[in-house]
């Protein structure tokens, strides 16, 4: 029971990390109708920011400091670089923040280096955030934080305990994606700026009548949706590992997040990203072949399936494409997503 606990667990703040990284380019998409390739340079660029801030200032500081600074640069490239070109279309659009991707790519290199950098969290969230104690003798039950020393020692042979630790920084990675999708949330459907933006995609010359400056408004959503990435950079550097190659892990998978909870829609990537994130993670710690899982479902082999190289592959080994086999039943069946208004 306890490793469907943890493993829930860890598919969800996964899922979650998805989320904070696939909200900020589903607001530019939703606003702008831009697709930003750099999305994930800019989640690679704010750890990045975030470790050099943290040896300087420390953490907690860094945590708020390098997300602005994330955004500020985004805001910039918007006024210089991508409203030039708006007015020529998507692919015009698609080809420079490709572009750009590559240029913080090689900008973190120079800078960092190509090897991984040692980014660890604070004091308060290096131990776990609780313990699953499951004794044989007395069920399951949860310690706060690390469990005591010799807890998870049987001292009678015929009573079997195992503790399972769930780490803290994962925890605190829960907490701020929710906080940032409440804050989301109600500033588009609450706060006055929201409905600012949201007419400035659908009305813009009455906006603009209305006295507002919608390319200000354009340009501070790519700074705003920028910034998000910046802060999932910051929480999953710390958290997994702050390398050169991080924007590559997960540049495609928010992709597809956007793409299987709907072009646009904050509410479909909220449950696209924690569907993959913990069919992902399921599908990792399990050992059973495709063939073995097949049969226990009932469906029969033949002797010519069964031996099969496919059907000997473990769920483990195909649990990389497992996103994408899910983005091509999406686009299959339905198109516009699970929640999303637009084909395509």
């Amino acid at each position: 029971m306890e490793f469907f606990i943890i493993s829930l667990l860890n598919g969800l703040s996964y899922g979650l990390l998805l989320f904070m990284l696939s909200s900020g380019l589903t607001l530019i998409f939703s606003m702008m109708g831009v697709l930003n390739f750099a999305h994930a340079s800019l989640y690679m660029l704010g750890a990045y920011l975030a470790y050099t801030l943290a040896k300087l200032i420390g953490f907690w500081p860094a945590l708020f400091i390098a997300p602005l600074l994330v955004g500020v640069l985004g805001a910039l490239f918007e006024r210089h670089a991508l409203r030039r070109v708006h007015a020529f279309g998507h692919v015009p659009e698609l080809l420079i923040t490709f572009g750009l991707s590559y240029v913080v790519l090689e900008i973190v290199q120079l800078v960092w280096g190509r090897t991984a950098v040692e980014f660890p969290p604070p004091e308060v969230l290096r131990g776990p955030a609780f313990t699953l104690v499951n004794s044989s003798a007395e069920g399951l039950s949860m310690i706060w934080g690390a469990a005591p020393p010799g807890l998870c020692q049987a001292t009678d042979a015929a009573v079997r305990i195992a503790c399972s630790p769930f780490p803290a920084t994962r925890g605190f990675m829960m907490v701020v994606a929710v906080a940032m999708l409440l804050a989301l949330w109600l500033m588009l459907t609450r706060t006055r700026i929201g409905l600012v933006i949201q007419s400035a995609l659908t009305h813009p010359e009455m906006v603009e009548a209305l006295g507002h400056n919608v390319p200000r408004v354009l340009m501070l959503v790519f700074g705003a949706g920028s910034a998000l990435a910046g802060l999932a950079g910051v929480i999953g550097g710390s958290t997994f590992v702050t390398e050169p190659a991080m924007a590559a892990t997960v540049g495609s998978v928010i992709f597809v997040v956007v793409v299987v909870g709907g072009m646009g829609s904050l509410a479909g990537a909220f449950v696209a990203s924690v569907l993959i994130g913990v069919l992902q993670t399921f599908a990792v710690s399990m050992d059973h072949s495709i063939g073995s899982l097949l049969g226990g479902l009932g469906v029969e082999l033949g002797a010519a399936l069964a031996g099969n190289t496919l059907m000997k592959l473990t769920l483990s080994q195909v649990a990389p494409i497992l996103p994408y086999l899910l983005l091509v039943l999406i686009l299959i069946f339905r198109p516009r997503g699970l929640m999303g208004t637009r084909e395509g």
